[in-house]
C-alpha cells in the first residue's frame, strides 16, 4: 500500500514563502512522477507542479516564477517551494504521486496525500 504525507501547510502573509513537503512510502517500483494539486474552497482542485523522475518539471501558469517543485529520490519526498506568496495561492494542497506498483500498471497509478491547508492572509 503507498502513502503520501503532506506537511508545511500553514498561515502566512502575503508576498511571503513556505515549503510544502510530502514523503511517499510503502510498496511500489518506482516514482514517475511527484507534484502538488490544490483545491480552493468551491474551487476544483487543479495542478500546481509535477517533476517526473527524470527531473522534467510542469506548473500552472499562475505559479511560475514563484513556485519551484524539486524532489529528493532517496528520501522518496517532493517539496513545494513557494515564494511571493498571494491570497488566491490560498487553498488545500494536495501531494500527488504517480507510482509503478507492479509490471501490470507500466504507466503507474494516481496516489493522493490527505492535504495540507495553506492560508495566504495579513
Amino acid at each position: 500500500q503507498v502513502q503520501l504525507v503532506e506537511s508545511g501547510g500553514c498561515l502566512v502573509q502575503p508576498v511571503g514563502s513556505l515549503r510544502l513537503s510530502c514523503t511517499a512510502s510503502g510498496s511500489f517500483f518506482r516514482i514517475a512522477a511527484m507534484g502538488w494539486y490544490r483545491q480552493a474552497p468551491g474551487a476544483q482542485r487543479d495542478l500546481v507542479a509535477v517533476i517526473t523522475s527524470g527531473g522534467s518539471t510542469t506548473y500552472a501558469d499562475s505559479v511560475k516564477g514563484r513556485f519551484t517543485v524539486s524532489r529528493d529520490a532517496a528520501k522518496r519526498t517532493v517539496y513545494l517551494q513557494m515564494n511571493s506568496l498571494k491570497s488566491e495561492d490560498t487553498a488545500v494542497y494536495y501531494c500527488n504521486g504517480r507510482m509503478i506498483v507492479d509490471v501490470t500498471e507500466p504507466s503507474g497509478m494516481d496516489y493522493w496525500g490527505k492535504g495540507t491547508l495553506v492560508t495566504v492572509s495579513s
